[in-house]
């Protein structure tokens, strides 16, 4: 069984020249309910459909199985999925024993950077970068299921 341990932070400075890798992505979501959801992503050559569980609140981790599929079959269940797909660009950066991914988002969600770092343990330590913003951990609204629905540009109608 596959678990996910992840937080999330907003961007508040310069980190495009600290990164060693960056790649596009593009996904949708197959299915949103309250207890999983069921993403599509085609990240640079490669797909992948991914099963996840809700997060509990107060919780850290959760459920996660992903697996590659054929681009052209992903292309294809981006077309079926619900609302807005997901258009970003995804930043790798090394901190310490860690590698953030800084997502900056493009369309509905252009403005929003979100940087995610994922753990072993829900207590583990990990070295802050000095770019790093506010903590949105288990805030929804930061999650890329909720601004497929919701997108950056009409949260000021939330």
């Amino acid at each position: 069984m596959g678990y996910e341990i992840e937080r999330k932070f907003l961007v508040n400075g310069e980190y495009k020249s600290k990164a060693y890798k960056s790649f596009r992505i593009k996904q949708g979501y197959l299915s949103l309910s309250g207890v999983s959801v069921i993403r599509v992503r085609v990240k640079g050559e490669k797909a992948y459909i991914t099963v996840k569980s809700a997060l509990v609140e107060g919780k850290l981790k959760r459920h996660e199985w992903e697996y590659e599929i054929p681009v052209p079959d992903a292309e294809e269940m981006l077309e079926l999925c619900e609302e807005g797909v997901i258009d970003k660009t995804r930043y790798l950066i090394k901190a310490g024993n860690h590698t953030f991914e800084v997502d900056e988002f493009y369309g509905e969600n252009e403005g929003l950077l979100i940087a995610e770092v994922e753990l072993e343990d829900e207590d583990e330590d990990f070295e802050k970068p000095k770019w790093l913003g506010a903590e949105v951990t288990g805030n929804v609204r930061y999650y890329n299921s909720f601004l497929s629905i919701h997108p950056f540009k009409s949260w000021s109608n939330l």
